[in-house]
């Protein structure tokens, strides 16, 4: 009778530790995800007319330009924190750089923060996002502030989906794969 308990326990220990590390990403496929969400973030850049980066849909709130280069410092600081690398834009805050609030400025400064994130991934292996890192004061898996930084740019390309439909424009659809 032990014996079967104990098979039973050990198979479900087995079913548990299998479950739990399909869940992991690898950093091939983080690479990827950051590859599409650079796609992505830039269809969103595209949608919005030139005449709608300063828009807000209330004074209180970030223009689009604003929401884009603050995701652009997040991929930034985020990577940096996970990677050890240097962030090449430490102290700046780029929402409030006016020369990247053109069209082409916009999009040449957010494809280069994608491009640090994915850079920063570049050469890493899967387990190196076990090791412990300080991410704003707090103790983080490397993956998990990965997880983190795609979480953030998530969020705020989110939010500017309103502001480019405010503007009369479709926004790009989901691009989930």
């Amino acid at each position: 009778m032990k014996h079967k308990s104990l098979l039973r326990t050990l198979m479900l220990l087995m079913l548990v530790a299998v479950g739990t590390s399909s869940f992991a990403q690898t950093v091939s496929q983080m690479v990827d995800d950051w590859k599409r969400a650079k796609e992505y973030t830039q269809e969103y850049l595209d949608a919005m007319p030139a005449d709608g980066l300063s828009y807000k849909p209330t004074p209180e709130v970030r223009s689009f330009a604003e929401q884009m280069l603050h995701l652009a410092n997040g991929n930034y600081n985020f990577a940096a924190a996970a990677s050890g690398k240097t962030n090449p834009h430490q102290g700046k805050n780029l929402e409030k750089m006016d020369e990247l609030k053109t069209k082409e400025a916009l999009s040449k400064a957010v494809a280069e923060s994608y491009d640090f994130v994915i850079q920063s991934l570049n050469g890493m292996k899967d387990g190196d996002m076990g090791a412990s890192i300080k991410l704003f004061g707090r103790d983080l898996s490397r993956g998990a502030a990965y997880a983190k930084a795609f979480e953030h740019q998530t969020h705020h390309r989110g939010q500017t989906t309103t502001y480019i439909r405010m503007k009369g424009v479709k926004p790009p659809n989901e691009k989930l794969f």
